[in-house]
């Protein structure tokens, strides 16, 4: 019990235990550290440095909700919920947009909820609920009591995804928070929570077990005591997507009479247990009797045939039937199923989630028809007859995960998706989509040209990979945001351009493989690169962003990750494997997700045969003689953690950086190590940095001092090579998944998860912190 305890209070304090780096896995050390990386940078020196959007206006990201002020004509604000963008507030119907969540901490946002009685009171809960692949933690619930001018943090931080909240109609201070619970770790702080006194306490009405958590909730439109909700018993595997299981018992639907006292099982007519997933509920207001429900049905629908392949290529698993709507027309006493009873609609059925039906679980029911309902999965489906018929509306952005009707006129609804929020004023037959007004791009990656002006390039979460100049005619602090255009890659990519003509490129694609096309000549000149495999050999493993470099000495070589790094002398024409499988290759962790791949590469710029890798379970690899021995070189402090980014310093052959991202462990330590002998030794210089997780680090192309840290709340900069870091420019909080300096023109340009992509004058950042008088270059 003595040293449980003291690994707790050592993990807290970010100490090291059993000699390595304690992990943070507790929501009030997360608050902590948000609530610690906003005071660093309304302090620091760089505050006023301001990083200049240059888009995608073209493309806007994931949303999760979007809640309206009805009805039309008197009221016309718009509160929009993004996946990674914090909140967004219309007062003109979406003619514009502010953020109104920009400095808080965390900007994964699960669900909002307008209070009916006061519509100035505005709940948040952070923290997405459908744990797609690039869905990140939350700690909590904020309230706003003036429109959103000002937030205030009201508990739950342990609770990492919301799900749902409601508000009682009369009393806003009743307020019901779901949480499906962590993503990655189980946790005790799931299920439904309630306050009574504005969130100042809290009483956990609904609790199952570590694993299983409320995914949805709905509240009876005549009697606020009478609500009913879905439990979702799921943990996701770094290798595996979230799946029920046949020993899972706890997915369930529940309803309550009295506010959450007591709660009772109705899942007469439903499938079994072990055949449930996700499910999304929703009651009808013009027949509270009626009720939806979209259920993610895990019985087997037919066998995949050998070389039947899914969306991202791979070997098509057995088909689940997938998605099915059940209807109650008794308050939930019984239940009976209306979609799928013919082979048409039974096959629109289970296309209507692809191979992720665990993504979506959300459906509406037409606020005046109990007749007319909602599907949300690839495409939002619409339903005259309780689901007996749907019609898949595609002419708005794929993917989604909310939607407003009025009450007062079913003609106006609100779609949030993939692509932003969407709206219709006819019912769904005709959509105006919200893309500028809400620059909300998820990138993954970056890379830059040499072109006059220069180009940028990277990858958009489910949209594709795209390209733009960045135009500083008007001057290095006023560049404007472009729309961007198409280029090889695919939605998670990494892409390299070949500096000698602006115009070849590379990009790995889904799952490792590797394309090869020019800027000028896409798609038309598109071609797969890599080497077909032996019957007898493994098929290559690789990851969503597999790595792909040039040879620093030589643009002719480049590397890729797999689970192995292989080597090009010709600009991808041949390939050759250089390394053993630098993974764990444990047998008992290969799934539906690639994993145990390498997930980063760089090359010494002293010497080509000086290589490093690092691995997604943590594996950290050095070869000094071009792959024929590699070393291990992870050693105590270093967790086994995903390698986020290996950098071989440009000014010391010997040196080298490494950062580790925890987020697939629900782990928000901060990760960055030095070593200064090729690996032989780490140093810890995260130093000063309040929280992770870490996602990438590069040194100035400039001054040797300077070095740069991208992560989930913003950028860091460092004068002394990490003995302490500052908070750099005027940021939103937001998730930096890149970060690259351009070496001509000096330009920092990262790729956010959620807010688009930015750069900003590095030539500021040596001035600013030179005339600093604060003590920048001590710690």
């Amino acid at each position: 019990m003595r040293k449980t305890l003291l690994i707790v209070i050592l993990s807290f304090l970010g100490l090291h235990v059993y000699g390595q780096k304690a992990p943070v896995l507790d929501g009030k050390s997360k608050l902590e550290g948000y609530t610690q990386h906003e005071k660093m940078r309304a302090a620091s020196p760089y505050d006023t440095l301001h990083w200049q959007f240059i888009g995608p206006a073209n493309i806007s990201g994931r949303c999760t909700d979007v809640e309206a002020v009805g009805p039309k004509g008197q009221n016309y604000t718009i509160w929009v919920a993004s996946a990674s963008g914090g909140i967004w507030k219309s007062i003109n119907e979406g003619v514009t947009f502010k953020p109104v969540f920009d400095n808080y901490g965390t900007s994964s946002i699960g669900d909002i909820a307008i209070a009916p009685s006061n519509t100035d009171v505005v709940w948040a809960g952070t923290g997405e609920a459908n744990i797609f692949r690039s869905s990140n933690a939350g700690c909590g619930v904020w309230k706003t009591t003036d429109g959103g001018e000002s937030w205030t943090h009201m508990g739950l931080e342990n609770t990492y995804t919301i799900s749902r909240i409601i508000i009682h109609p009369r009393d806003p201070d009743i307020v019901y928070v779901a949480s499906a619970g962590h993503e990655w770790t189980k946790n005790r702080e799931r299920g439904l929570y309630k306050t009574t006194d504005g969130g100042e306490t809290w009483d956990h009405i609904k609790y199952i077990d570590d694993e299983t958590g409320i995914i949805d909730l709905v509240m009876h439109p005549e009697d606020p005591e009478t609500l009913y909700a879905t439990s979702w018993q799921r943990t996701r595997l770094k290798w595996n997507d979230p799946r029920t299981y046949e020993n899972h018992e706890n997915n369930h639907v529940w309803k309550t009479t009295d506010g959450g006292k007591n709660w009772e099982r109705i899942n007469n007519g439903l499938p079994e247990t072990r055949f449930r997933g996700r499910m999304g509920i929703d009651i009808s207001r013009s027949d509270p009797d009626v009720m939806y429900l979209l259920i993610d049905n895990y019985d087997l629908a037919y066998k995949a045939k050998k070389g039947e392949l899914d969306n991202y290529g791979r070997q098509k698993k057995d088909v689940i039937k997938g998605a099915a709507i059940f209807k109650t027309e008794n308050g939930g006493e019984s239940w009976f199923r209306t979609s799928g009873l013919t082979e048409e609609t039974k096959k629109f059925m289970e296309n209507h989630s692809a191979t992720y039906g665990w993504v979506f679980g959300q459906i509406r029911v037409d606020p005046n028809d109990p007749n007319t309902i909602y599907s949300l999965g690839i495409w939002l489906n619409q339903s005259f007859d309780g689901g007996g018929e749907f019609s898949a509306i595609r002419s708005i952005h794929a993917d989604h995960h909310g939607m407003w009707i009025d009450p007062d006129n079913s003609n106006y609804i609100l779609s949030a998706h993939d692509g932003g929020i969407s709206v219709s004023y006819d019912q769904g037959k005709n959509w105006r989509s919200l893309i500028k007004e809400l620059p909300l791009a998820q990138f993954y990656n970056v890379e830059y040209d040499n072109a006059s002006p220069f180009r940028v390039y990277g990858s958009i979460q489910d949209h594709h990979s795209f390209y733009s100049e960045v135009d500083m005619s008007r001057g290095r602090d006023r560049v404007r945001p472009t729309e961007w255009e198409y280029t090889l890659g695919a939605e998670g990519s990494s892409h390299i351009v070949d500096k000698r003509d602006n115009n070849t490129i590379l990009a790995s694609l889904f799952y490792g493989k590797l394309a090869k096309a020019t800027v000028d000549g896409y798609p038309d000149d598109m071609r797969y690169v890599l080497p077909g495999r032996y019957p007898e050999e493994k098929d290559f493993r690789g990851q969503w962003m597999a790595p792909t470099i040039f040879s620093p000495q030589n643009p002719d070589i480049v590397y890729h990750g797999v689970q192995y790094v292989m080597r090009s002398s010709d600009l991808g024409e041949t390939w050759r494997v250089i390394s053993p499988d630098l993974t764990f290759n444990d047998p008992d962790k290969i799934g539906d997700i690639s994993y145990q791949t390498i997930t980063s590469i760089d090359v010494s710029p002293f010497r080509s045969e000086l290589i490093y890798a690092g691995t997604d379970d943590g594996r950290i690899w050095r070869t000094k003689n071009g792959g024929e021995t590699w070393n291990d070189i992870r050693e105590k402090p270093m967790p086994e953690r995903w390698v986020s980014r290996i950098v071989a310093s440009t000014y010391d052959m010997g040196t080298l950086y490494v950062t580790q991202t925890g987020r697939r462990d629900d782990d928000a330590q901060v990760y960055i190590w030095r070593s200064e002998d090729y690996g032989d030794n780490w140093q810890d210089i995260s130093s000063n940095i309040p929280v992770g997780p870490i996602n990438v680090i590069r040194e100035d192309p400039v001054n040797k001092k300077i070095l740069y840290a991208g992560t989930d709340v913003g950028v860091y900069v460092s004068l002394n090579r990490g003995e302490s870091w500052q908070v750099l420019g005027d940021l939103p909080c937001t998730y930096v998944h890149d970060l690259k300096i351009h070496p001509r023109d000096n330009m920092i340009i990262i790729a956010t998860h959620g807010r688009g992509m930015f750069v900003l004058d590095a030539d500021r950042v040596n001035k600013t912190g030179g005339n600093d008088q604060r003590g920048i270059w001590e710690d």
